[in-house]
């Protein structure tokens, strides 16, 4: 019997190869058939959950409420140390310093990352803006939420703070930060679906060996990780609240 595994589309493109080595690593270590399937937007990927075709996913928080109470999905890991916090960005030549200088009809460039368009919408707030007050320009990933900033075809741009980190230098010195989130507890976190879950205790195992073996050490370095760290039910229904209270 084989099973999917997929990754929410908004990880950072510089660990592709990341995933398909860690993939093949844990096929390896369980023996199972395991076969990655990256989808190109949220829509697709969500369709393929509610098909039931996905077994194994790391996923983004706004995601798991729907994966656990929905798809009877149970969380495994996260990647230690990390968060997922958002960033509202303008062009370095942009006068705004503060956002609650920006004014209603401000376009606003984000992904479809929903967590993060939902923390920086929330960001946004002191500037009195909302769904119903800004220009929104969509955008296929980070990077072109940059250049829409860079062209000022955009004045405010959504990140994760992670996607931001890990652009170009020279791309950098021509944005300016406003604010960075500070929730901390909101995380992506690798979870398991109904088919796979009598084997949780023993992949969370494998999992958490990782960073003490050589080999694993290499594999969580492609993705951009030192260790992963358990996550148990109660965190995941903590952090699923926030998000509800969060998106309310």
């Amino acid at each position: 019997m084989s099973f999917q595994f997929t990754v929410s589309p908004d990880f950072t493109p510089d660990h592709l190869s990341g995933w398909y080595i860690f993939n093949t690593w844990l096929q390896k270590q369980t023996g199972l058939a395991i076969h990655l399937e990256m989808y190109n937007d949220f829509h697709s990927q969500r369709s393929a959950i509610q098909a039931n075709h996905v077994d194994l996913i790391y996923a983004n928080p706004f995601d798991a409420a729907m994966l656990v109470r929905e798809r009877g999905f149970l969380p495994l890991v996260k990647a230690e140390g990390a968060s997922d916090e958002a960033l509202i960005v303008v062009n370095a030549a942009n006068p705004v310093i503060d956002v609650a200088e920006l004014q209603s009809g401000t376009r606003v460039a984000f992904t479809e990352d929903p967590d993060v368009r939902l923390m920086g919408m929330i960001m946004l707030e002191p500037a009195d803006l909302d769904n119903g007050n800004i220009v929104p320009i969509s955008a296929d990933n980070y990077v072109l939420v940059a250049k829409q900033l860079l062209k000022n075809q955009a004045d405010v741009g959504i990140f994760l703070a992670e996607a931001y980190d890990d652009l170009s230098a020279m791309i950098k010195s021509q944005l300016k930060v406003l604010v960075r989130s500070q929730i901390s507890v909101i995380h992506h976190a690798l979870m398991i679906g109904p088919k796979l879950q009598d084997q949780r205790e023993d992949i969370q195992n494998l999992l958490m060996s990782m960073s003490a073996d050589e080999k694993g050490q290499g594999v969580l370095k492609n993705l951009g990780f030192s260790s992963w760290q358990i996550v148990d039910d109660e965190e995941m229904e903590f952090m699923i609240d926030l998000m509800d209270t969060l998106n309310t």
